[in-house]
């Protein structure tokens, strides 16, 4: 693993150099229309690593353009031609892996073994979509009183604008792109300005795949807003998905009732971390670095409240706080790196900002606790202990690699506080009690539950959650329907017509 870690500089600009810095439009790669551009860094360092052309209002317009002019042509292709588009993207992107991956370490900041998961999970999206496009099943039945048949199909929802974040650079662009190709939909996709290349290199991906001109068009932009406001408010947008904060998903929604579009809002978490009396405490542990650890913390489904028994509440703490006090910061590509910095300077304030509060209100820092110091936005691997129930870092989603833990006593007391919160995303409870575990999941307020588990995504389930954590599912089988619509035929049943005339 340490030769594969070993990165030269000219590794980084011989991949930076193959990713297009353009905008995508038509199946051509151009300039923005007033030839502005942003610049992209790579948060381990503070320094430039590419150039992009900045898309404007004006860009948006033309991609959209050429998204609804070839719309009609790509509903009519065949199911098994989009399958195979997809199926060739998802042999590319594994093949490509280690491009990918070290591109996503480069603009994100994730050591590159996690980068490595990033691809594998993010290419799964593309096999199991490029499978769902041809059973895509409607059904035939006839009417309860025999007069009728019913036939029921699903059409591509239309033209598609799809908002990614910077956190997943590849797997929040496929689990998007992939249902929208399945589905037969055209798309117009804005990835997040902090980690565009990702995008980049995947949408050159999709074109060597097969995908037709138009079909995919993508739009870097400085300014998310000079791209999502004139395109919706454009008639022949249908839909729009996004993956982002609450605030942000709310404005959105408001702005898609005006033409009443179809929405995905998968946003923010505050995904609870149950440990039971009964839980085997090594298990949990390792469960909670996974799900605590993951992307540095930087995840909406990252466990952002320790929820612990109180008989067990002081082994846990010790234990896990050795685990992450063992974990080592650094650049993603330097061998044996485990933690990356956080995204940018005004993230790691944040975070250190919550941790402040927490202390002030009488938590004690028992690892970590501070900004490292030096070049990056890298912060300390943290856990606190006897965090007040009503401290601000239980009610807001941390974003960092920070762990407040409180305890309970009953599973009552559980159950209300993994509730006491606006989001109902993620979730995660550690028993050995199958029952108890069936008790709490059908009782707290969330889209996933993970039993024993601190990773619980994958392109075969339905991701998303409840109240304000958004709405829609992304994966499984629910993943295309979020892009087609329903149609129902009414069939005169010409048997039932001649016996009604025997009659």
């Amino acid at each position: 693993m340490a030769e594969r870690n070993s990165v030269t500089p000219e590794r980084e600009a011989e991949l930076l150099a193959s990713v297009p810095t353009g905008l995508l439009i038509g199946g051509h790669w151009r300039q923005a229309s007033d030839e502005g551009t942003f610049d992209v860094e790579d948060p381990a360092t503070g320094k430039v690593l590419a150039t992009l052309a900045d898309a404007t209002s004006e860009d948006a317009l033309s991609a959209l353009d050429a998204a609804h002019k070839v719309q009609p042509s790509w509903a009519r292709t065949a199911p098994r031609e989009r399958a195979e588009i997809l199926n060739r993207a998802f042999g590319l992107v594994t093949e490509r892996a280690e491009d990918f991956a070290l591109l996503m370490t480069l603009e994100m900041g994730k050591p590159l073994a996690e980068a490595r998961g990033e691809v594998a999970y993010g290419a799964e999206f593309l096999r199991w979509f490029s499978e769902e496009a041809v059973r895509d099943y409607g059904r035939y039945l006839t009417t309860p009183e025999g007069k009728n048949k019913i036939l029921v199909q699903h059409k591509p929802v239309g033209p598609c604008l799809l908002i990614t974040p910077w956190n997943f650079p590849l797997a929040m662009a496929t689990r998007k792109v992939a249902p929208a190709v399945a589905a037969g939909c055209t798309i117009v996709l804005k990835p997040a300005k902090l980690t565009p290349l990702t995008s980049q290199f995947f949408a050159q991906v999709m074109m060597e795949a097969g995908l037709p001109a138009g079909v995919l068009n993508l739009v870097p932009s400085s300014s998310a807003s000079s791209i999502s406001g004139p395109l919706m408010k454009d008639a022949r947008l249908r839909k729009v998905s996004f993956t982002g904060s609450t605030p942000v998903g709310k404005k959105l929604l408001a702005d898609a009732s005006q033409n009443v579009l179809r929405t995905s809002m998968e946003l923010g978490g505050n995904a609870p971390f149950i440990v039971f009396e009964d839980a085997d405490l090594d298990k949990a542990v390792q469960g909670a670095i996974a799900a605590k650890m993951r992307n540095m913390g930087e995840a909406c489904t990252a466990a952002n409240r320790f929820l612990v028994h109180e008989s067990i509440a002081a082994e846990f703490t010790t234990k896990f706080a050795e685990a992450m006090a063992a974990l080592k910061p650094g650049r993603g590509t330097e061998a044996g790196t485990t933690v990356g910095p956080l995204i940018d300077g005004g993230a790691r304030k944040d975070v250190h900002a919550l941790v402040e509060e927490a202390v002030a209100s009488g938590a004690t820092v028992v690892t970590g606790g501070v900004p490292i110091e030096g070049e990056g936005y890298f912060y300390q691997p943290t856990v606190l202990a006897g965090v007040a129930n009503d401290a601000e870092i239980l009610q807001t989603e941390i974003f960092g690699p920070v762990a407040p833990i409180t305890t309970f006593s009953t599973e009552e007391q559980a159950i209300t506080l993994a509730n006491a919160s606006e989001y109902g995303l993620a979730s995660y409870i550690y028993t050995r009690d199958y029952a108890r575990m069936f008790r709490v999941a059908e009782q707290i307020e969330f889209g996933m539950v993970g039993f024993n588990a601190g990773v619980i995504s994958n392109a075969a389930a339905p991701f998303g959650g409840v109240k304000q954590s958004g709405l829609g599912r992304e994966g499984g089988s629910e993943g295309i329907a979020e892009y087609t619509t329903t149609q129902y035929i009414g069939i005169a049943d010409p048997h039932a017509d001649q016996e009604g005339q025997k009659s």
